[in-house]
């Protein structure tokens, strides 16, 4: 009889000890660009208009995937994507649609190439009422959520206040905007402090709460 295959190792659930001494949350792995990514920006207050447009999008192509693959096309989706300039994104055309679908450095899927145009459409309308940042940061009061979570078991996909913002969304016209896709953003930006108690930017990120510019 053929050998059966070796189950696959739990995956961690509590902060991890790195070979640097550095204790983080279990997802941030080994990659080095993860590892940056977990270090500097994720869970860090963002109040910039232009790049909470560009962090929705991109978690919204994330949808079916891993970051890490986001991650590492970044670059290239920001060369692609007009800098995320949503006043040059709303005029995009079928002929710019179709040289993003002929763009092997980004993800090819037409239906989020053309969920981006909606989304700068709902970025240009908010940010000439009040301003998109304050309108995405309005629903938590302008005032990270600060979790304490020991483990990932205790990390929600999604919460009551990802639907609210999700209805909201959609309700404006967007597209990959559900709960899922908004709590990571949520997450990624600061809205919520999802870093474990452990890990050491739980602290460092608490920190940056008071720093809104409004």
């Amino acid at each position: 009889m053929p050998d059966k295959p070796k189950p696959k190792p739990p995956r961690p659930v509590a902060a991890l000890v790195h070979p640097d001494g550095v204790r983080r949350c279990p997802w941030a792995g080994a990659d080095p660009l993860y590892l940056a990514y977990h270090d500097e920006e994720w869970g860090v207050p963002e109040w910039d208009d232009r790049a909470l447009f560009e962090k929705l999008i991109l978690d919204g192509f994330q949808a079916g995937l891993s970051w890490i693959t986001i991650l590492r096309k970044r670059e290239a989706f920001r060369a692609a994507f007009d800098g995320f300039r949503p006043e040059v994104i709303v005029d995009w055309d079928a002929a710019k649609v179709e040289a993003l679908m002929a763009n092997p450095g980004i993800v090819r899927n037409r239906a989020k190439i053309v969920a981006t145009v909606a989304l700068a459409r709902i970025y240009l309308d908010l940010q000439a009422r009040h301003g998109f940042a304050k309108h995405i940061w309005s629903f938590v009061e302008g005032r990270p959520i600060q979790n304490a979570r020991a483990s990932m078991r205790e990390v929600p996909a999604a919460t009551a206040l990802a639907e609210t913002i999700a209805k909201d969304l959609r309700g404006r016209g967007g597209n990959f905007v559900g709960p899922t896709i908004v709590y990571a953003f949520m997450q990624a930006v600061g809205m919520v402090n999802d870093h474990l108690v452990d890990c050491h930017r739980h602290a460092a990120c608490a920190a940056l709460a008071a720093s809104r510019p409004w």
